[in-house]
């Protein structure tokens, strides 16, 4: 007779009170398979029933009647019967024997008979494995209650863990999920596993999380507390470099992979490695694969991080061409901001104020009382000033035009600070207009029309500071 210490199939809800009960998980419960014994079957299926068939037959009505009173006391000698000599029998043995080693585990008061249930639980599983297989779903069950009865076995947490989610894949048990991710920052932590392991347990851990809630809608409540407490286990490891680590050489051998640029980037993103380079690479292979205004977008402003202008205005310009006639109302808000973006590259980083002042009107067309553009195209005509002129007078002609967009910006802009600003521009501006005895010396009277020329070639009023 084999050495006999058992203890408990601890549920997947006293998992949770371990490490994830305050994310609200549920977890499902195994269902006992119900099993009607006759002579017939007996005869048939001798082997099934050790090798006395007579006597399992007996210990299991006696252990399954009793078990059904919660009587465990007196079940567990016909029990113990069934488990060490009708193992085969029925998968209820090792689903009742739970239950049971939990009851006794729960009421026992001696340290070392507690810690006796406990290996008594173990060795349940393993011969439940033994005899009835599916041994990745049972080791995360064992996984499971050692987590609860012994949570400082981080190495066996581990192992088993790791086991069963080898054999599982994307049918892993989000609880398993847990104690994988929690043992083995707990073995990095200790100097046992290289902290690289970390990241590949987190990107593992998602693609099987992320694939249940897409194909198992019905378990996100189990799977949505799963990701969010491994997302904050892992922020501390989320370096730039780790992530480069390990995700570059993903991306070089699968660079058309959208499920894995779509992980390279949210996961950069999410630790603030937006600046790095792997970043900018996964983000424009995505964009070029699947292009649209948003990804658009943010490629003008990576491009803009780097100094490439000419680039983020071309993706700026992309952004807005994505959206179609039906969705420019919706989306006016981006398409002013790409607008406002270009002019403002133009003008400040390339000098070229007539293509900026071309994407500052359209930029005002779309937002009429937004005030910026218009303040923008002043600021332009007040920098031209001595470029578009050629004595005293003609230098300081600029600033009529600049003045009249401060004013019209002024009047235009519906927030507080913009019109303020304007109306600085605007008082600051009118200082520079040239005074009446040079506007007379010219030939011209205040009131005349004028145009003023070069690249602004604008008509305005002549007026005396």
């Amino acid at each position: 007779m084999k050495a006999f210490r058992i203890l408990s199939l601890t549920t997947m809800a006293l998992l949770l009170a371990a490490g994830c009960a305050t994310a609200g998980y549920s977890p499902k419960s195994e269902p006992a398979v119900m099993v009607e014994l006759d002579q017939e079957m007996i005869q048939d299926n001798g082997s099934r029933y050790g090798e006395d068939s007579v006597q399992c037959v007996r210990n299991w009505s006696l252990y399954a009647e009793y078990h059904r009173q919660r009587n465990y006391e007196m079940a567990w000698e016909p029990w113990r019967y069934m488990f060490e000599d009708c193992p085969a029998a029925t998968r209820n043995i090792y689903l009742h024997g739970a239950s049971m080693v939990r009851y006794f585990y729960n009421n026992e008061t001696d340290p070392d008979k507690r810690e006796a249930w406990v290996d008594t639980l173990m060795m349940v599983y393993d011969q439940r494995i033994e005899y009835f297989g599916n041994e990745g779903y049972v080791l995360g069950r064992k996984a499971a209650d050692l987590y609860q009865l012994r949570p400082n076995n981080v190495q066996e947490l581990y192992d088993l863990s790791e086991r069963s989610i080898e054999l599982q894949g994307m049918e892993t048990e989000a609880p398993v999920l847990i104690i994988n991710f929690q043992s083995t920052v707990r073995l990095v932590e200790a100097g046992l596993l290289d902290p690289v392991v970390i990241i590949e347990s987190f990107d593992r851990s998602m693609d099987i999380i992320d694939y249940n809630m897409e194909h198992n809608p019905e378990d996100e409540r189990f799977f949505r507390p799963a990701k969010n407490n491994i997302e904050s286990l892992f922020e501390p490891y989320a370096t730039c470099e780790s992530l480069t680590q390990l995700f570059g050489p993903r991306l070089e051998e699968n660079p058309d992979d959208i499920e894995l640029l779509e992980r390279i980037t949210e996961m950069l993103d999410d630790a603030g490695c937006t600046n790095d380079d792997l970043f900018f690479m996964a983000t424009e292979q995505l964009h070029s694969l699947q292009p649209d205004a948003e990804s658009a977008f943010l490629m003008g402003r990576l491009n803009t991080s780097r100094e490439n202008f000419e680039a983020a205005i071309e993706y700026y310009q992309q952004a807005i061409d994505l959206y179609t006639e039906d969705d420019r109302e919706a989306h006016s808000e981006n398409i002013f901001r790409s607008y406002w973006l270009m002019a403002e590259i133009s003008y400040r980083q390339l000098r070229n104020m007539p293509r900026a002042r071309r994407y500052a009107r359209q930029a005002h067309e779309v937002d009429p009382t937004d005030g910026r553009p218009l303040i923008l195209i002043g600021e332009m005509y007040a920098a031209s000033a001595n470029d578009c002129g050629d004595d005293e007078f003609t230098r300081q002609t600029a600033y009529w035009v600049a003045y009249d967009k401060f004013a019209e910006a002024a009047r235009v802009a519906e927030d507080d600070a913009v019109r303020d600003r304007a109306e600085q521009f605007a008082s600051t501006y009118r200082q520079y207009f040239p005074d009446r005895e040079l506007i007379f010396f010219h030939g011209y009277s205040e009131g005349d029309s004028y145009t003023v020329q070069c690249w602004i070639n604008r008509t305005t009023r002549i007026r005396a500071r």
